[in-house]
């Protein structure tokens, strides 16, 4: 025991590191592995210490980055946020006392103006809750009606805390317009509120409208920074004082995918509101950014929803550890309208984050990662000057009058599709392992957020960022299929011819299955085909025009050729693909003799398949009018 206590081992140099890299990638350089974001960051294989430079050493102090609290959740844990749907104000009474018995801390639920019914009613369905728990609400455009009904109450009014929040601007990108009205009547609201409701907060600064029409982090946080500094001004030109102003903000961010861009922008979020509030001369004790954040819906899919349940527990644990005040968690049916056995499944995640992961009991888990830092700062910086960028073109209001922010968030949205549309971006269960066998899934819950009444003559249009999500193209292709099928009593079909023996053509046969699957079409193989005849004898089998070669290249060039050239004669109507990408000097004769096109990893996934099924669509039509 003694002689293993006292072993050394020698120091490693980075280019040690870099060596032993290397090796695993057979002698390929490390710049290979480099790898480009949507917030045109670029990723390294290795970091280093001196990537990181030097981070603040403990939270909650310098410029926030590792978090407000400087024993973060030890003392000060995150809420429990879960938002409750509801269809009658009896079953938000059920539910919402229900949740907090089984371990939700704080009060959330979608606002709707059946709450408002009567002066009485909020506190009817809440008892004396509100006293021992904080809100987390986005009241949207019934903000105003919420907080009257708060105020109702003068002896309670001052336990209430949390906040009670609503973002006009994020409103005005959903609607497509802008109501300079309800914005000013807003204001008036957050000053009388301020005295009425001190402890709560109820300015939101919303990105989540952005992200779910495809930003990146880097407009997010822009976009946060831009709309912070535009409310917090405002009111201080209304005559509210700084410290009050500041009280009163919070800000919500939707937690995507990428798992540590995701806690990095939380990290960067409190850089830059700590920056700007500085340069405002705030005391450091008020410029601590409070984050409420909720995961993804770009991100979540109807197909195999049980997968949302993997997504959506990777997006809650980088934002508690990005930092976050209050979290919601997305059930992993919500798309298709929300169940008991889901909304208990994505409260219970935010327990298991707490009580078995127990993050609620380590400090900053990130803080001191040479690649989180290195990640934070990059993305703080680059933020920071997109936020000048809008702040250059007259703040957040003219970048939206003049649809500058909207068409910089569509052309990443276009390359998010893109990434979707080639599969180098992968939606398990919808572009790639899809599972055909999967019966039809229920419509999407179409939900309305039409709450702002203006009159046309005062509104200013505005092009309208929509809410998207990634999988909604291949989901339609899905649905095409079982129309088709429900039309013909058969599922949609390409038929594989395979070359040679299994070990020549199962590689691109595989590939071919989970290609077509994606659409919802069926990839029906011939066994080993080593003749021209056995291959005129599965075609005449098969109810499809559509058929696929399959095989090595060896075997595509020893006599793929001759059977594709009779094929062609033969059968003229069909369409022939090929599986690979031969060279390039050998691609024209392909195309001569009957290919039509090459389906490889690189090809766009989603429009071979939408031309397969519309042509599909048309000819069954056809068939049934004649």
């Amino acid at each position: 025991m003694d002689n293993f206590r006292n072993q050394t081992f020698p120091l490693k140099t980075e280019e040690d590191w870099k060596a032993k890299a290397e090796e695993s990638l057979k002698g390929k350089s490390n710049e290979t592995l480099k790898s480009s974001t949507y917030e045109k960051i670029i990723l390294k294989p290795l970091y280093f210490q001196r990537d990181a430079q030097k981070a603040p050493d403990y939270p909650g102090g310098s410029d926030f980055r590792r978090g407000i609290n400087p024993l973060g959740y030890v003392t000060k844990d995150w809420k429990i946020a879960q938002r409750i749907s509801y269809q009658s104000v009896d079953e938000l009474k059920e539910k919402l006392h229900g949740s907090i018995e089984k371990g939700q801390t704080a009060l959330s639920f979608e606002v709707s103006e059946v709450l408002f019914k009567s002066k009485e009613m909020i506190y009817d369905i809440m008892g004396d809750l509100p006293s021992k728990f904080p809100f987390a609400i986005n009241g949207k455009g019934l903000q105003s009606a919420f907080l009257a009904a708060l105020t109702e109450r003068e002896t309670s009014a001052n336990q209430v805390s949390g906040y009670v929040g609503s973002d006009p601007f994020s409103l005005f990108v959903e609607e497509g317009f802008i109501a300079e009205e309800f914005f000013n009547g807003w204001m008036d609201d957050i000053k009388l509120a301020n005295e009425k409701l001190p402890k709560l907060r109820t300015v939101l600064i919303n990105t989540s409208a952005y992200h779910q029409g495809g930003a990146n982090a880097v407009q997010e946080l822009g976009i946060a920074a831009a709309t912070g500094t535009f409310y917090l001004q405002s009111l201080l030109d209304r005559g509210m004082n700084l410290e009050d102003v500041l009280g009163k903000m919070i800000f919500q961010f939707s937690i995507g995918s990428h798992f540590f861009m995701e806690l990095a922008k939380l990290r960067a979020a409190r850089i830059l509101w700590s920056k700007i509030t500085q340069v405002y001369g705030a005391d450091p004790k008020d410029r601590g950014m409070h984050i409420t954040a909720e995961t993804s819906s770009i991100t979540k899919t109807v197909y195999d929803p049980y997968v949302n349940l993997l997504r959506a527990g990777n997006e809650g644990f980088a934002a508690v550890v990005g930092g976050v005040q209050y979290l919601h968690i997305t059930p992993f049916d919500d798309i298709t309208g929300s169940s008991q056995l889901s909304e208990r499944i994505a409260r219970n995640t935010q327990n298991i984050l707490k009580e078995e992961a127990y993050l609620q009991k380590v400090v900053d888990p990130s803080g001191g990662s040479w690649y989180v830092e290195a990640l934070t700062k990059e993305l703080a910086e680059t933020a920071w000057q997109y936020f000048q960028q809008i702040e250059a073109k007259g703040g957040l209001l003219e970048v939206l009058k003049s649809g500058w922010l909207q068409e910089e968030i569509a052309a990443v949205q276009t390359e998010r599709v893109q990434d979707v549309f080639t599969r180098k971006q992968s939606i398990v269960g919808t572009n790639v392992y899809a599972n055909l066998a999967e019966a039809a899934c229920p419509a999407p819950v179409q939900r309305y957020n039409n709450y702002l009444c203006a009159e046309r003559s005062t509104r200013i249009n505005i092009r309208q960022i929509n809410n998207v999500r990634l999988s909604e193209p291949f989901e339609k292709l899905r649905k095409l299929s079982e129309e088709i099928k429900s039309k013909s009593g058969s599922k949609p079909n390409i038929g594989m011819i395979c070359l040679g023996e299994l070990k020549n053509y199962k590689p691109r046969l595989d590939f071919m299955k989970g290609f077509a699957a994606a659409g919802g079409i069926e990839a029906v193989d011939s066994g080993s085909i080593t003749s021209l005849e056995s291959t005129k004898q599965f075609i005449l089998r098969q109810d499809t025009k559509y058929f696929c070669f399959c095989g090595s290249n060896d075997q595509y060039e020893s006599f793929g050729h001759e059977i594709l050239s009779t094929l062609n004669r033969e059968f003229p109507d069909l369409t022939f693909y090929l599986a690979g990408l031969p060279e390039k000097d050998l691609q024209p004769k392909w195309a001569s003799e009957g290919i039509k096109q090459f389906i490889h990893i690189k090809s766009n996934c989603y429009d071979i398949l939408s031309n397969v099924l519309t042509e599909m669509e048309v000819a069954l039509d056809e068939r049934t009018k004649a």
